[in-house]
């Protein structure tokens, strides 16, 4: 065999070895950068799928609202109804309604989904003047103001003095 053949030919093998052994360094660091890209990957799915979600919650939530109809709630109750006035509720003034809302609880909806437990527990929270009232009767007012009954919230109110029933 000749050299001239021979040196080329072992050239050629070292520098593929050398080639193939620098290239498989160089990957290790490429698997390191790949998972760590797969990881930013997989929390930014999750994080699309919560918002998605959260946004699904919205779009039920809002289609849950019902439209508040103050002219036949004027025509009912004789008077002007405000959206969302807690008053409306009998047994509740002006000083409850302040301090429901100041426990986060400012509209017909959130009161109706308050427990009796809670709202004396507000009640309690407002000091020795207000422990006296009794909200037993307050979320279903609450209820029936939120889904527009008017006529059945009027009738439940004519039994009732200061929300609770004579």
């Amino acid at each position: 065999m000749n050299l001239c053949i021979l040196i080329p030919l072992i050239t050629g093998i070292i520098c593929a070895i050398l080639g193939y052994l620098i290239g498989k360094a160089a990957a290790g660091n490429n698997t390191r950068e790949i998972d760590e890209w797969k990881n930013k990957y997989s929390a930014l799915e999750k994080d699309l799928a919560d918002c998605n979600e959260k946004l699904n919650s919205k779009d039920q939530n809002t289609l849950n609202i019902i439209p508040f109809d103050a002219t036949l709630a004027k025509s009912i109750f004789g008077k002007a109804v405000k959206e969302n006035d807690l008053k409306i509720v009998e047994g509740i003034g002006p000083k409850i309604e302040q301090l429901f809302k100041d426990h986060g609880i400012a509209t017909w909806k959130e009161l109706s989904e308050t427990s009796v437990h809670k709202c004396q527990d507000i009640l309690d929270d407002g000091g020795e003047a207000y422990k006296i009232h009794s909200p037993i009767t307050w979320p279903e007012q609450a209820r029936l103001a939120y889904e527009g009954k008017w006529q059945r919230l009027h009738e439940w109110q004519d039994f009732l003095k200061g929300g609770r029933i004579k």
